[in-house]
């Protein structure tokens, strides 16, 4: 009887984990929490849900329910969409009795100074990281089946790590690493916020945080400090008016000369036959192509000694809760596509 809670129900994240665990053959009971909706209907959260997940909510008789109401039901799973800074405090019933799947950035970087750099404070809770992982499925499987905490990755650095780490732990990168992201609006966030009014944002696009000093450049750098510590990356995301939807393009020098057809077997050797990696060599991908769905589409060319890397992912799937649900897959054993879709939606 598996039970999963999702923690910030009302956010993007939580609105998206509905839908994926009330399709999930493994999850018998959904435990969804809010604590500014406390016993209204779960349904309410997100109407387009309809019916279909009214069987998995027997527990919690169809409402959302408190933290402490949750912890008490002994849940298996817990899903933590919750702001960065808080989320880790938040979840303190839940540490040694259920395996804690975190959206937010608390336990994604271990080094107690970068974190500060980051998110201008200690990690709230620095006894805890030790026994973290950082849940990017295709690259730490390993790791996540033993984990209690597992740390699910930011959207940007899903998009730009997936095609990077190959290339870096195979030797064949120097120098500096540019990406460039362009990222859809829900990215930002299920809040009230001018800059993300339709009106403000339709018909426009611009750059943010460039270079170093988005808070993801951290984040993105110490995973590939794991393959290459010679590195450095300059990262520039951008805002564009879609709903959803997430592209990433990477340019970085070759160390040494290589042909599209040893790079396309160096990422043959390292995701192998892993479902959600999708190599698409000899086209630009779109991010429409993924949308709805949990794949990363990976591109790549070679001109002259430099590689360009090109990756789409859905920003809510693949970049937060589908990669959440797929995390969870890996840790208890179930098929990794379970309750996860292959295929974008038209």
């Amino acid at each position: 009887n598996m039970k999963a809670v999702i923690l910030g129900t009302t956010g993007y994240t939580g609105m998206i984990l509905l839908r994926l665990l009330a399709d999930h053959p493994d999850v018998e009971e959904i435990i969804p929490v809010s604590s500014s909706r406390m016993g209204q209907p779960a349904a309410s959260v997100d109407p387009g849900i309809g019916k279909a997940i009214e069987k998995k909510l027997n527990l919690c008789n169809g409402n959302l329910v408190t933290l402490e109401d949750a912890a008490a039901m002994n849940p298996d799973v817990v899903f933590a969409g919750l702001p960065h800074l808080e989320s880790a405090n938040i979840c303190k019933p839940f540490f040694g009795k259920s395996v804690v799947i975190d959206l937010s950035a608390d336990f994604r970087i271990k080094n107690h100074e970068l974190f500060a750099r980051a998110y201008g404070q200690e990690p709230p809770r620095p006894d805890l990281l030790p026994d973290s992982v950082y849940g990017l499925c295709e690259v730490y499987a390993d790791d996540i089946k033993k984990a209690d905490i597992i740390a699910n990755p930011g959207c940007y650095p899903t998009c730009t790590l997936l095609p990077i780490i190959p290339l870096a732990k195979a030797g064949l990168l120097k120098g500096k690493i540019v990406a460039n992201a362009l990222s859809g609006i829900s990215g930002s966030g299920r809040k009230a916020k001018v800059q993300s009014l339709f009106c403000e944002r339709t018909e426009n696009c611009c750059a943010y945080l460039p270079g170093q000093t988005h808070r993801h450049f951290t984040e993105i750098l110490s995973q590939i400090d794991n393959f290459d510590s010679s590195l450095d990356l300059f990262f520039t995301p951008h805002l564009v008016p879609l709903k959803r939807g997430m592209e990433v393009t990477t340019v970085i020098e070759l160390k040494k000369k290589v042909t599209e057809a040893e790079v396309a077997q160096i990422y043959a050797d390292f995701y192998g036959s892993r479902p959600f990696v999708n190599l698409v060599p000899g086209t630009l991908p779109e991010s429409k192509n993924v949308w709805g769905s949990n794949r990363c589409d990976i591109s790549y060319q070679i001109q002259g000694n430099t590689i360009m890397l090109f990756s789409v992912i859905d920003n809510l799937v693949k970049g937060a809760s589908g990669q959440a649900v797929q995390n969870m897959n890996i840790r208890f054993g179930f098929k990794e596509t379970a309750g996860l879709s292959l295929y974008g939606e038209l």
